[in-house]
Order: C-alpha cells, then structure tokens, then sequence
C-alpha cells in the first residue's frame, strides 16, 4: 500500500468514526428474544436474531455470547462465528443479497390483503389455476 493510500484510508476512518454511532453495550435480552445493542449517540436498538443472517438459528447461549468489536462498529458472536457490522445493519442491511432476497422473499409472499383474498375467492370459483396442455405432436 502506498503511503498516499494510507494516509487517504486513515481519513475516512476517522470520517467514519466521527459521524456513525459506536457499539458501548450489547447483550441478549432472554425475555424479549432481541439482541439490545447501545450506541454512542445514546440511542439503543433491538433486532431479532431471527431476521440476521447465521443468528437466526442460534441457541440463547449462543446469543448471550456477544462482543463488541475494539472498533464499536461491529457485533461478534464467537460461538457462531457470526459477526454483524453496525453501519450496515443501521442501514438494513441483514445478511449478504442472496440470503436477503430469500429471506424478505419469503415475507413478502405471507402477506394478506383484503384484495389479495378477493383475488384468491375469485379464481377459487372459476376452478383454480387452469391445467397445463400437454403438447400435441
């Protein structure tokens, strides 16, 4: 790395640290089920390890297990050798694009909607989805 690299990489870390919130405190809450992590901006936020990608399978023990990174911007789960980088996560940022688009792909076809049930009465008493035709040869 040259030292112009260096000095430019140094910058915008210290940009980073000056204007993103930092990790002070994070810990499984048991009863809620949610990871509570405090930020430096004297804000606390919650998720669901269900909704974080290689949390969501993960034991309470497991859970309780967390750390923060030296940086602050970064949760660490040793025991599942999970880690989640903050700014992302402030930014939605749940798990990599595959594992996202599965993820909120599967809640998107759960939802319901007043429409969405008329819809589905409607074809319902047409017959349901019409078959395939086999081709003729």
């Amino acid at each position: 790395m040259e030292q112009r690299e260096f000095v430019r990489a140094g910058k915008r870390a210290q940009l980073l640290q000056s204007s993103t919130p930092r990790a002070v405190r994070a810990r499984y809450d048991a009863r809620t089920r949610r990871i509570v992590v405090d930020l430096s901006s004297h804000v606390s936020i919650m998720f669901s390890p269900a909704d974080i990608e290689g949390l969501e399978n993960a034991t309470r023990s497991a859970l309780a297990n967390v750390e923060i990174t030296p940086s602050g911007f970064g949760l660490s789960f040793p025991g599942l050798d999970a880690d989640i980088y903050l700014p992302a996560l402030l930014q939605g940022y749940t798990g990599s694009r595959r594992w996202m688009a599965t993820h909120l792909g599967q809640l998107g076809g759960k939802s319901t909607s007043p429409a969405k049930k008329r819809a589905s009465r409607a074809n319902g008493a047409l017959g349901g989805r019409p078959r395939r035709r086999s081709r003729q040869r």
